[in-house]
């Protein structure tokens, strides 16, 4: 069989929304919003530089080509770092509550709102952070297989996009892609599944120079690390959940232990994408991994999103504005 040829890495530099700015190169991923914000029917689809609709899961590379100016000045780029830099498509932008992700089991993979019991739902307020205390987003072309125990763990994957917490000054823009340098990763146990949380920073950010490894994270950023082993113990408190646990008891792994985990959740990707495991209602549908049984054409993409039906109904557009104040 012939080996899965992903498309070629590019350069990304944001969204629709971003503007460009001198550090920062075309943007060769745009969005396009569909239905109303705030309800089921939100959708934002994603387009590549030609104005083809692609996947943001199966479509945008992993990994940043070293040979592109991918925004990053070559002179303070460092040349053994080129290798880690990786794409994150960003699905929460930090200081908002809406629960957005990146529909694994909707054609061509957009980003929506996730409901659970009916209701759109939002992070909850937990004193004292407003919403998610990061950009929130994903690797593109990773998964954690549901079916396959991580040997560190002993626990399967979750059935998503490898998540990243980006740490940069900037407020990120819903679906933007940006080049981040991965730094560490927490390991959370989420109802007895495996569910890794990336610690990275946006390679264009001003002080990106500055972190290379986990514990740069601890001198510059003092209190960070912990304020988000914080949040992810009691986010789901307030929905009268009990805390969740993690692996390692809480403890930070560095940039070597991360990059072997993205590899092997990359791997599971192509093994998802080749139809080489079971993928369940996983939508594998793309349009620029040719060797892939579930490729299609441009115009097959186009009637995907053209077919998605949208209702006038209204709903609320609260974002969650109580505070939760949680004992010891």
């Amino acid at each position: 069989m012939r080996a899965l040829r992903p498309p070629r890495a590019v350069a990304a530099a944001g969204g629709a929304s971003a503007r460009p700015g001198p550090r920062r190169a075309m943007a060769l991923y745009r969005t396009e919003e569909r239905g109303r914000p705030c309800s089921r029917d939100y959708r934002v689809f994603f387009k590549n530089v030609a104005g083809h609709y692609i996947s943001p899961f199966h479509d945008i590379p992993l990994k940043v080509d070293s040979k592109e100016e991918n925004g990053i000045p070559s002179k303070k780029a460092r040349n053994d770092e080129y290798e880690n830099l990786f794409n994150m498509v960003v699905e929460v932008p930090r200081w908002t509550n809406a629960k957005m992700e990146i529909a694994t089991k909707e054609p061509l993979n957009p980003i929506k709102q996730d409901v659970k019991d009916g209701r759109l739902r939002y992070a909850a307020n937990i004193f004292p952070h407003k919403g998610y205390i990061w950009n929130y987003g994903a690797l593109p072309q990773t998964w954690e297989d549901p079916h396959e125990k991580d040997k560190s763990t002993n626990c399967c994957g979750d059935n998503d996009p490898i998540d990243v917490c980006e740490i940069g000054s900037k407020v990120l823009s819903r679906g933007e892609v940006i080049p981040v340098k991965v730094l560490g990763i927490l390991g959370l146990i989420d109802e007895g599944e495996t569910d890794w949380k990336l610690i990275a920073i946006n390679a264009n950010d001003p002080e990106a120079s500055k972190f290379h490894d986990i514990g740069d994270v601890k001198k510059f950023k003092p209190g960070y690390l912990e304020a988000t082993l914080n949040w992810f113990r009691v986010y789901k408190v307030p929905e009268g959940k009990p805390e969740n646990q993690f692996a390692f008891n809480g403890e930070f792994k560095n940039k070597a232990f991360a990059l072997e985990i993205i590899k092997s959740t990359h791997e599971c990707w192509k093994a998802l994408l080749m139809k080489k495991c079971n993928g369940g209602a996983i939508n594998c549908t793309n349009v620029q991994v040719c060797d892939s049984p579930f490729h299609c054409t441009q115009d097959e993409a186009r009637s995907l999103v053209e077919s998605v039906s949208f209702s006038l109904n209204k709903e609320s557009n609260e974002e969650e504005q109580a505070w939760y104040f949680l004992g010891k």
